[in-house]
């Protein structure tokens, strides 16, 4: 039973997402005695590939097709599937991502496999019984899945598992090709609104953010969260309220309803916590809270909170954070 972990790529290198696969997937495969091999789609570094070694991976199968630079479900699944094929893969590992959400079911229809998103911790496998713990109703419960069928696919919660780094270990890089026609290419994005107007940080990916609510008062005092962010080198977010009333895009809406974050850092400005934001953020490590109302319902989910006046507070932030980075 060998395990095949898919890698996504973003400007050529691996997302940290992807390498908590890589690192998730080789410890399944080291509990079930065997090897993990990595697939790998589009645009991605080939030195970036081979470096997979340290999170236990041995083999990178990468598919080079400029076609595929852009994300097109179908044609991602055809690869994926031919891979796994091809390794004879009973077992699928990748990053719960927009990417990951998108192929996970039409790979487990494809290959006849038991589908599992949102795991958070690796699988008790005692014979042929094969059970993943995945976090359900938002981040505020957990479930014991049972994962029944030959191949077993399983989604992987950003910041779930940590990323190893066994350093030395490289990994070698074969071509694939699964022989793609135009068909494959019929369903095109025509634009994705990940990323900021700027063509800064992408939201889904960062490390860390900074969001602000309608505690802002308007937009006229947004540049407190562009002035943060930029110094932290974060992307920017916002809440559902400050999005409707335009005081900034869609896509910057973090939440249930909209985007779902798991930075290292999540600072949040002016934002009251309903529980339809905070599903969106609630896999974040690290949750750092600014508000004027110490009755804000978001403090209880804080790690770090702050009472007091955003106006007077960031730019003393600002200020300590700038002093840092000399």
């Amino acid at each position: 039973m060998s395990v095949l972990v898919f890698v996504e790529g973003l400007n050529g290198e691996i997302k940290k997402s992807s390498l908590e696969a890589a690192s998730y997937g080789s410890q399944v495969a080291q509990t079930l005695g065997t090897t993990a091999t990595a697939v790998a789609i589009g645009d991605v570094n080939e030195e970036a590939l081979s470096k997979l070694g340290e999170q236990g991976i041995s083999k990178v199968l990468y598919d080079g097709d400029s076609r595929l630079n852009q994300f097109v479900a179908d044609a991602y699944v055809k690869v994926i599937a031919k891979a796994a094929q091809q390794e004879s893969a009973k077992v699928l590992v990748f990053s719960n991502s927009n990417i990951g959400a998108s192929i996970g079911a039409k790979l487990a229809v494809r290959l006849n496999g038991s589908l599992a998103t949102n795991v958070t911790a690796l699988p008790s496998i005692n014979g042929a019984d094969f059970t993943v713990t995945r976090g359900v109703f938002s981040g505020k419960a957990f479930a014991d899945v049972a994962l029944t069928a030959d191949v077993k696919i399983i989604a992987v919660k950003k910041n779930s598992y940590e990323v190893s780094a066994n350093g030395g270990t490289t990994a070698t890089v074969e071509k694939i090709s699964a022989d793609l026609a135009e068909s494959d290419f019929a369903l095109l994005p025509k634009e994705t609104m990940m990323q900021d107007l700027d063509g800064g940080v992408l939201l889904p990916e960062a490390e860390i953010v900074v969001s602000g609510g309608r505690g802002l008062k308007g937009p006229e005092n947004w540049h407190l969260v562009e002035d943060l962010a930029k110094v932290l080198g974060a992307a920017t977010a916002c809440s559902k309220p400050v999005s409707d009333m335009d005081w900034r895009p869609h896509h910057e809406h973090v939440g249930q309803t909209g985007i779902t974050v798991s930075p290292n850092l999540y600072i949040a400005i002016g934002i009251s916590g309903a529980i339809q934001h905070l599903a969106g953020v609630n896999s974040s490590k690290v949750i750092v809270v600014i508000n004027k109302d110490p009755e804000a319902p978001f403090f209880k989910a804080a790690d770090y909170g702050i009472v007091g006046d955003a106006n007077e507070i960031v730019p003393k932030i600002i200020e300590a954070a700038r002093a840092l980075d000399k």
